[in-house]
C-alpha cells in the first residue's frame, strides 16, 4: 500500500472545488494556486478517507456545509496573505 495513493484529505477535495468556483485557476500560476492549497489546507483540519464516496455516506448536508465554510474562511485568509506585502517581500 502507498499512502499517498490511498489515502488522501477530503479538504482538498473541498479547496480545489473552491478554486474553481472562484475562478482562480484561470488567472493564477501554478505556483500562486499552489502555495494557496497549502496555507489554505494548514487552516482546515484533516478529514482522511480512501474513497470520496465514503464522504457522501458518512457526512450530513450540515457538516458538508460546515466543512464548506471552513475551506472559504480559511482560503480568504490564504488570499489575504498572499496579496499582503508581507508575502511578496518573501518571494
Amino acid at each position: 500500500m502507498k499512502l499517498d495513493d490511498d489515502i488522501h484529505n477530503y479538504y482538498e477535495h473541498l479547496v480545489l472545488e473552491r478554486i474553481e468556483k472562484l475562478g482562480l485557476h484561470k488567472n493564477q500560476d501554478d505556483d500562486f494556486i499552489a502555495d494557496l492549497c497549502c496555507l489554505t489546507l494548514n487552516q482546515c483540519p484533516a478529514r482522511y478517507i480512501r474513497f470520496e464516496v465514503d464522504m457522501a455516506f458518512y457526512i450530513s448536508v450540515s457538516e458538508r456545509q460546515q466543512m464548506e465554510m471552513n475551506v472559504a474562511e480559511a482560503m480568504e485568509k490564504a488570499l489575504k496573505y498572499l496579496d499582503s506585502d508581507d508575502a511578496k517581500k518573501k518571494a
